[in-house]
Parts: structure tokens; sequence; C-alpha cells
């Protein structure tokens, strides 16, 4: 697995950690780096949870927006985690270009998400993808 690949990896997993703990993004990013117990959090990862708490706002509008048939909070929260920091590249990630995020997010719903999540996902990421250049413009 790539490095990069580990770190979306690892984001999702402390972007999973803290929806069921109740817990903010940035704290179990913190308590994470500061274990032992756990493995290493590599700068990347670091940098998209940082992203997505800081923009999850506005990545959730965009996904209301786009998600047809599901609200944010309804998604499964593997998939929510994934096309959140989908977003967060394809809109505020400069080196990652805008193909590599989405397949990368695809890739990973095909082996931690349901049968039907790569599709789902791959849709929403798409769609914003279509209009991320309009969008960041915005930002």
């Amino acid at each position: 697995m790539r490095a990069r690949t580990k770190a979306r990896k690892r984001a999702l997993d402390i972007l999973f950690e803290s929806e069921a703990r109740g817990e903010a993004p940035l704290e179990v990013l913190t308590a994470r780096r500061e274990t032992d117990d756990a493995p290493p959090v590599q700068d990347y990862a670091g940098r998209l949870v940082e992203g997505v708490a800081t923009h999850r706002e506005r990545i959730d509008q965009l996904l209301s927006e786009h998600a047809e048939g599901w609200a944010v909070d309804r998604m499964p929260a593997v998939d929510r985690g994934l096309l959140r920091i989908g977003v967060y590249e394809l809109l505020w990630v400069d080196d990652v270009d805008d193909p590599v995020a989405i397949t990368e997010a695809v890739e990973l719903a095909r082996t931690l998400s349901t049968d039907d999540s790569p599709r789902y996902v791959n849709g929403v990421l798409g769609q914003i993808s279509d209009i991320a250049e309009h969008l960041r413009a915005t930002l």
C-alpha cells in the first residue's frame, strides 16, 4: 500500500473513531499522535484530519447538495468519512489531482465498506469534481 493511501486510511480511522466516541476529530488526532498503542499518524493523515475538521461545514453542505437520496448524517459512517476526505482533497489539496483523490476514495470504499459504496462514492465525488474549479474560485 502506498504512503498516501495508508495516510488516507489512517485519517479515515481517526475520523471514524471521533464520530464513534463523540469526540472532536482534532482531539482524537492529538491523542493518536501522543500514544504508542496505535499506529503512527503520518503527516498527510494529520493534514487530512485537520482539513476535514476545519472545512467540515462547507464539505457537509456540498455533500448534502450532491448526495442524492442521502442526508449526510444518514450515510454509512465509512462512506461519510471517505467522502469528506475526498471533498477536502478535491477542493483544498493542490498537490493531488482530482482523479487520484476520487480513485483513492473509491478503492478504500471497495475494501472497507458495502458493495454499493464504491459506485456511490465515485458518483458523489465525480459530481463535485465536475464543478471543483468553480468551487475553488469561491473558497
